[in-house]
């Protein structure tokens, strides 16, 4: 073949085989750039069914688009063969890096972090590789990390990796079933399921295993016993294999090899977001915990079953103690409380969480009695490490929750901070019934909606009544008056109380993370942005883990028109609350707003997904309707997300939040009089969502009509006018 010419290619060498294929290096003779040409196998030249379809796959991965891709330009025939011309990349394959050896975690992270979002660019655009292994990895001359053969695995035949490195072409199952490579392939490929994006995940986690260990996590003597092994055995942690990889990089390469795929990453981009972190804590110098661990919400079991407030409360002031201990990495809230059934298995949650330990418990009341359950438990195991009852009044509570922690940071052999040892704090208050209220108020301020949030205004009003200095009160009142001004009643009175409250958390205590993000809050909604952003930092430095700094920070960043940095703190809060529905759907309307529509329609998609989880927990979840509508609507759904907005709006329609939302589904059926008739009634209750409608692209529909632009030059007045007197 060498010197032989196909078509306008000349073929200058011969680069290598790919499993039937071979590829070699050709000149394009019009365009005068060297090209990778893959003359594809004579079994799939003679099937006009793979031949077919193998032309309609390439055409469609043609379009992918990153640098970490190699790009397909065509497939061609000529002189009775067919091939394909790619691009050129010259370097050697991760297969030759790994066989001299486990690499050191920063080279494994240089190629490691690369891959990882080459694989997510390409989940995003809606496709999946199938066949990821070292082999199919390049590190160009440059230094550059280049996926090849993107999602032709499917037409292409089963190779298994010999010992030395070589190729083996070895038929494995029917090709209309199942291909892949045996050492990579996850279980329920094994098992003949169709290869998903999750099946990407494993085999990244299986590669990543190899580049840290040197080794792969499952092996066996032949093919029956490989699958038998990785249906069976659980890998040795790389951390035990490899003792300079950090421990939190050890726990995300075993997620990634969970057996069930809903155990591991949700997508390749929550994957790679986790990489990204790791990779800039490992950079920084920072050192892993000696132990992690999460607290899951505690069960009522209380006759009325009316604690819940209670059991979270118990459960967040054990977490907010455990964050001050140095060598003890700790779960968020929102990600340990999507655990709230009880029931789960402790091994999947502490696989799904990363962490090595779960504490829970329960709480019983009786009047001002209470019995506190709290068991620690092994999550490699199952089996509880401790277990301990408190028989207490209500008013010692903080010694309970203060006794927990010291009884884990013993158990981990750790220092105990002061915070731990009994010191007061912002979020405590010196009576235990201002501090239930304020469990309450914050319980009730979750729950979104008009009468939810002033509810909580009421109770958080009551614990600062009871103790004057309760800090963490005057924040929730801050943010209470905050989502007033946001979405009911749009008040230089709401502004300027929210703009007080959050000034009094400050002064009795700044190192309290929710009164910089309530402070943030309110300097936002008066639009002193530069103030707002150094609030919120402050808040993310002193709670890493707070969803209030980065979804309150990514809210001001969207109405100044910011998408991009309103995106990348839309992403910090999902990390920080991965269940929570309005993030991807408020990020689908950036997608929208900058053309990546490939973005939004999949954030479309996820938060879809999440809100119908929350409608099926609570049904009278307003927002979780609206929210879903508009998704719906965005998706092709257009019926389905007319039912769910009069859903919505029937649950209260007085309520201004509901109101906007139900006119930007309208907007998005097409209903424009219907839409800006609702947009007026949320004008009349009071409420400006005057900078959303500048920016919401869900509105785009209706710009240019008069009587919306009479709307917005209304509440520019009213807005100023506000801004001014609070």
């Amino acid at each position: 073949m060498i010197g032989k010419t196909l078509g306008r290619y000349r073929i200058v060498e011969k680069l290598g085989p790919a499993g039937m294929s071979e590829v070699f290096e050709a000149e394009d003779l019009e365009l005068r750039r060297k090209v990778a040409l893959k003359v594809l196998p004579p079994a799939m030249a003679d099937d006009p069914v793979s031949l077919s379809r193998f032309r309609r796959e390439a055409c469609s991965l043609a379009s992918l688009s990153h640098p970490g891709i190699v790009v397909i330009h065509s497939v061609e025939e000529a002189e009775g063969l067919h091939f394909l011309t790619m691009e050129l990349v010259k370097g050697r394959s991760l297969a030759v890096l790994i066989a001299a050896g486990a690499l050191a975690p920063h080279d494994f992270f240089n190629v490691a972090s690369p891959l990882t979002d080459a694989i997510a660019a390409a989940h995003l655009q809606g496709v999946v590789h199938r066949d990821l292994k070292p082999a199919h990895v390049m590190i160009t001359e440059d230094g550059l990390v280049k996926v090849l053969d993107f999602g032709l695995a499917r037409a292409i035949e089963c190779v298994r990796p010999a010992p030395d490195g070589s190729s083996q072409t070895e038929p494995l199952l029917d090709r209309e079933r199942i291909i892949g490579t045996p050492d990579y392939m996850a279980p329920e490929q094994i098992l003949g399921e169709n290869p998903g994006t999750a099946s990407d995940v494993y085999a990244l986690g299986v590669i990543f295993y190899e580049m840290i260990t040197g080794r792969r996590p499952h092996t066996g003597a032949t093919v029956p016993e490989l699958f038998a092994a990785v249906l069976r055995d659980e890998p040795r942690p790389p951390v035990a294999l490899a003792p300079d990889c950090p421990a939190s990089l050890s726990r995300l390469i075993e997620r990634c090899l969970a057996r069930d795929p809903r155990a591991r990453f949700a997508s390749a981009r929550v994957l790679r977001d986790e990489m990204k972190q790791l990779m800039d804590r490992f950079q920084a110098g920072a050192r892993d915990p000696v132990q992690s661990i999460a607290v899951l919400p505690f069960s009522d079991l209380s006759l009325e079953g009316d604690q819940r407030h209670l059991c979270d409360g118990i459960a967040e002031e054990v977490i907010a103690a455990l964050t001050h201990i140095r060598g003890l990495a700790v779960a968020s809230r929102m990600s340990s409380f999507r655990y709230r059934d009880p029931g789960g298995d402790c091994r999947v949650i502490g696989r799904e969480l990363g962490v090595r330990f779960l504490l829970e418990g329960s709480v019983r009341r009786d009047g001002s009695r209470l019995r506190v359950n709290a068991q620690l438990i092994s999550t490699s195991d199952g089996y509880h490490v401790w277990s301990e009852r408190y028989d207490r009044d209500l008013r010692d509570v903080f010694e309970v929750q203060d006794e927990i922690a010291a009884r884990i940071v013993h158990s981990f052999q750790l220092t105990m901070g002061a915070v731990v040892a009994g010191q007061a704090t912002g979020r405590r208050a010196a009576d235990a019934v201002a501090w239930e209220d304020y469990l309450k108020g914050r319980y009730f301020l979750r729950r979104w909606g008009k009468r939810n949030v002033e509810i909580s205004l009421r109770l958080f009003s009551q614990a600062i009544k009871r103790d004057p200095e309760f800090a963490a009160a005057y924040a929730g009142r801050a943010d209470a008056y905050g989502y007033l001004y946001m979405y009911i009643a749009s008040s230089a009175g709401n502004l300027g109380a929210a703009d007080r409250d959050s000034l009094r958390a400050l002064e009795l205590d700044d190192t309290l993370a929710e009164a910089h993000a309530s402070r943030g809050l309110a300097l936002s909604l008066r639009r002193r942005h530069k103030e707002a952003e150094r609030e919120f930092a402050a808040a993310r430095g002193l709670d890493p883990h707070l969803f209030e700094a980065p979804y309150f920070q990514a809210r001001d960043y969207a109405v100044q028109g910011k998408y991009e940095k309103a995106v990348e703190h839309y992403r910090q809060a999902a990390l920080a609350s991965p269940d929570d529905y309005q993030i991807p759907i408020l990020m689908a309307q950036i997608f929208h707003s900058l053309g990546r529509e490939e973005e939004a329609q999949e954030a479309n998609r996820r938060g879809l997904e999440l809100a119908e989880k929350a409608i099926l927990s609570n049904p009278e979840d307003a927002r979780a309707c609206y929210m879903g509508a508009g998704a719906m609507i965005r998706l092709g759904q257009r019926e389905r997300g007319q039912r769910w907005a009069d859903r919505a709006l029937a649950i209260d329609p007085e309520d201004p939040a509901i109101l906007y939302n139900v006119a930007c589904a309208h907007a998005g059926l097409g209903n424009v009089e219907r839409a800006i008739e609702c947009l007026e009634c949320t004008v009349k209750a009071g409420a400006s969502y005057r900078e959303w409608m500048l920016n919401d692209s869900d509105l785009d529909p209706l710009r240019g009509h008069e009587r919306f632009a009479a709307l917005l030059a209304a509440l520019e007045k009213q807005d100023s006018a506000a801004a001014e007197g609070g």
